[in-house]
This record gives structure tokens, sequence and C-alpha cells, in this order.
């Protein structure tokens, strides 16, 4: 763990993208094969699953500690991290040791099987070995929120030094439902077994945001447009007459859309389409909240595949009969996904998302105009000699969404943020009016600098009329614009609806919360664009 704790604080404390790379590196050159393990998975994602809930573990620190339950409590969000907290209160350990990370991972994973009342003695006795650094890591195990500022990318490219291998090989290894209890470091890095996973997809090619018009993008014709789909990135993967389904955040999806079953009589094995799903009503994809009910299932009623019916809107063909197809240029694979879904029966839910003809990027930005009538976030644009890259790379891909929708609300109640956040106040309810009363609509914490949030902190703090835990109410005082890019009825919300991403925008200083946007308001807009 003293290794592992190391590189932690090496990569903690510097923004610089070398020096975390240097320092993953040197961990993969040096550790034990089952700590590189884990670490590759704990940065991908693939944490123990949780064995001890945050309340026990806040009453064991606080008894370990010999303060009261309250002064913890009161700690928490001054801290702004639980994990960071608990290993701060706690009393220096009596001893020592140097366990591994696989170890500790180990106990952890070993508490699912004891008895409540044995887990205790066990966090307990843990504590008591591990330094304030080794107690932040492995609390930060135990609540199952693990997380760290190396992107994967910034991994790939330190596993690369330190093995010798290209990074897209690696990205390659890496994809997959591969978990540190049914692989080893060598079996998923080391070794050549590309047969090791047929249901592994490739690394996704990621777009970035085009802020401006395109004219600066150059000729028209060498550009592909299409619409932006508002579904679930994912790839259909064909292989050894099954198929499998996985979501850009590499979330095994098959069972959640069965729909697609199908395809594996119709298309040849050795086929991977990347695409959007999106809930399809016959002619158009339905409202995103329509397929949301599916994405957190793991198997799905007869009664829901009725009411939210699937189709794969694909968009490039990246294998085709077990022959990787990234290196051609994209006209010559959207040339072949066409030739390959041309065929296909109407009960198989999979068609080529269609490429939008223009002639001049004023044409296009006229039909960009349209999308929300298509349900479609904006438009696509792709280079028609590009490659089909890993991760997200410039100058060959763009997303151009269309301006959000926004409204003017009131700021009513203010909870402080988390990590160097933690002394600000940053997450923020809004309420817009229904009558003479102001109704909670929305939560929104990003969109402001760091000069505005000190700002908002100090008045919060000098404005608060009630607290309830973490949150303070405040004085109905401030106007902030709202943007956010659909609108959704949801039942589960005081004021009837549910933005999707909304985030502030700019604060208002020239409006008075008299005039701020209406419930009413908001119905008009679900009318508009729901």
């Amino acid at each position: 763990m003293k290794r592992f704790a190391a590189l932690f604080t090496a990569i903690d404390q510097t923004t610089k993208t070398t020096a975390k790379t240097t320092a993953l590196a040197e961990y993969f050159t040096h550790a034990p094969d089952s700590d590189k393990l884990w670490c590759i998975a704990l940065f991908t994602g693939r944490r123990p699953k949780r064995a001890v809930t945050t309340t026990a573990l806040r009453t064991w620190a606080a008894e370990r500690a010999e303060i009261p339950l309250w002064l913890l409590e009161e700690s928490y969000p001054i801290v702004g991290d639980l994990a960071e907290t608990l290993a701060l209160i706690l009393p220096p350990p009596s001893r020592t040791s140097d366990h591994s990370l696989t170890h500790w991972i180990d106990i952890l994973r070993a508490l699912h099987d004891v008895p409540l009342e044995e887990r205790k003695p066990r966090i307990l006795d843990a504590w008591d070995q591990l330094d304030p650094t080794e107690r932040f890591l492995f609390n930060k195990l135990i609540t199952g929120g693990f997380r760290i500022g190396v992107s994967r990318k910034l991994m790939t490219r330190a596993l690369a030094q330190a093995t010798g291998q290209q990074e897209a090989t690696l990205a390659h290894k890496l994809m997959g439902g591969w978990t540190p209890g049914d692989t080893s470091f060598h079996a998923l890095i080391e070794a050549d077994d590309p047969a090791a996973d047929q249901s592994r997809p490739y690394p996704f090619y990621l777009a970035h945001q085009l802020d401006d018009a395109p004219d600066a993008l150059g000729a028209p014709a060498d550009w592909q447009a299409e619409w932006k789909w508002d579904g679930i990135r994912g790839q259909l993967i064909l292989r050894d007459n099954a198929h499998h389904v996985w979501s850009r955040g590499e979330d095994l999806m098959t069972d959640r859309f069965p729909e697609f079953a199908r395809a594996v009589d119709f298309l040849p094995p050795g086929t991977v389409l990347d695409g959007e799903i999106v809930a399809w009503d016959g002619t158009q994809p339905l409202p995103f909240n329509t397929l949301q009910p599916r994405i957190g299932r793991k198997t799905v009623p007869k009664k829901l595949l009725r009411e939210a019916p699937v189709i794969l809107l694909a968009y490039d063909l990246l294998e085709h009969n077990g022959q990787h197809l990234r290196n051609s240029p994209l006209i010559d694979r959207r040339a072949a996904l066409e030739t390959l879904l041309a065929d296909l029966p109407e009960d198989v839910p999979i068609r080529p998302s269609p490429a939008l003809p223009f002639d001049n990027w004023a044409q296009l930005a006229k039909t960009r105009d349209k999308a929300r009538d298509m349900r479609a976030e904006g438009l696509m644009l792709k280079r028609k000699n590009s490659p089909y890259l890993s991760g997200r790379k410039k100058g060959d891909w763009w997303k151009w969404k269309l301006d959000p929708l926004t409204v003017d609300a009131v700021m009513i109640y203010a909870q402080q943020g988390h990590g160097r956040r933690a002394n600000l106040f940053t997450d923020f309810t809004f309420a817009v009016w229904q009558g003479n009363d102001l109704v909670p609509f929305t939560k929104a914490y990003s969109g402001l600098t760091d000069a505005e949030f000190e700002e908002i902190t100090r008045w919060v703090r000098k404005n608060t009329l009630q607290r309830f835990g973490p949150v303070r109410q405040v004085r109905p005082k401030h106007v902030f614009e709202i943007a956010f890019e659909g609108i959704q009825p949801s039942p589960r919300h005081k004021s009837g609806l549910a933005l999707r991403f909304p985030r502030m925008a700019r604060w208002r200083h020239d409006k008075t919360a008299q005039e701020a946007n209406t419930l009413d308001d908001l119905h008009a807009l679900l009318a508009a664009y729901g």
C-alpha cells in the first residue's frame, strides 16, 4: 500500500501530465503484478463493491477518535470528502505494516462473507496500521468512491512506456468486461491473445465541441454531416454467433437491449457497429426520457419493450468479417456500412444514421436549426478521409450542438462543494414562480468562475435563513440563467419537470427575483421541445 500511496501523492501534487505519466510508468515497472492489475482496475472504474455503509464508518471512526459524532458530521462539509475526514480525525496508528494494495483489497472483498458484527474489528485493525494517506485511500476503497485525476489515455500512455507496447494496442486490451478476479496482469497486458475476449469493443472515437460556425474547417465537400442523436452511444459486437452491446462508458448492456439478438441471423460474424441506441417510434427517435427506464435495468420486462422499442442508428463500421476497418477512410467505412445494412429485414432494429446533404456551410446551418424537430441535439461533422481513432482527438470529428434552452431562476438553497471546493458554496437549488410561490425545479453546480463562487459563498454565509444539515436556505434574491439540453415530465419532482444537463450560464445581476421565469414558462418549453 505504501507504494500505491506514494503513487497517489505524486499524482495528486502535480498538474503536469508528464509528471503523472512518469509516476505511473514507474509504478507499472516496479510494482507487483497483482498491484499493477488492481491499479489499472481502479483507474478504469472497476472498484470493489461497498461492504460497509458510510453511516457505520462515521460511527466507528468517531468512537475510535473519542469525539462526538456531531463533531465529525460538522467537520465533513468543511473537509469536503468523507474518506479524508475519517483519515484526519482518527488517532495515529499504534503499529505499521507494509502490506500490498492487493492485500488490503482482499481484506475489503472478504468483508462480504462475514457477519456485520465482525466487520467493525477488521476495519479498526486496518486503520490502526495505516498512515493518514494510506487510510485515506483505504477509506476510498471501502466506500466505493475511489476516483483519481488520471484519464484512461494518460494511464494507457504510462503502460505503453512501461511495457513497450503501442498505446492503441493497450487501449483495446483494457476494453471489455474483465475484472481482477477473472484475469491477471500477464493475461490482460502482456499476453498476445486476440481471441481472449470475443465480446471486447474497440475504444470509442470522441468528437470535440465546435463553438463557432464551421467555416474555418475548410471545403464543405471534405466533410460528412449527420444528426447528433440524443440516445446512448454504443457498439454492437457480433462474434462467435453471439451479440454484445457496450456503452461508451464501458457498461455491458446486452441484456437491456435483447432486440439486437436478431442481428446475429442476418449479419456476418466479425461485425462491429458504432452508433446511437435510441427509443424509436417507427419514423424518428422518441424523447430520451422514454429510453431512460431501460438504462438501469438488468432485464427488461415485455411491457417496457413495448413502450420503449429501440433501434441502433449506426454511423460507422469498425469491423467486417473479422477484419478491423478503423484505419480506412470514413468515406470507405460508410459505403461498406450502407451496403452491409441495405437488405436487413424490418424486424432487425438497425439502420444507418442518414448522412445529410449540403453544398455550403450556410445551408448546413439551416439544417442544424431543425435538429430539435428531429429529436436531435445538433449535428456531427466528420472529415471524410478520417480514420477511426481512439479517444478525443481534435481535428477530424466535431459536434455542432444547438444552443441550449435557457430560463432565469431564483437560487433558494445552497450547499458546499467537495474536494478543492469544500470551503465554497457551489451546489445550488433553483426555483421559478407559480403565482406568489417559488417552486424548486432543478439543481446546478457548474458554470460560474472561481471568483463568482467566492462571491456567492460570502453572500450565502450572511444571508442564511435556515439550515437543513449541510443545506442552507437563503433569501430569494439572486437570479441565474440556467442552460439545459432538454426538458421532460417527472413525477418525482415537485415541479413535475426535470431538466437534462442543467448548468449556470450566467449570474443575472441585472434582474430581480420577481423577474425570474414561471412554471408556466417551463411547461411552454416542455410543449415545444419535450
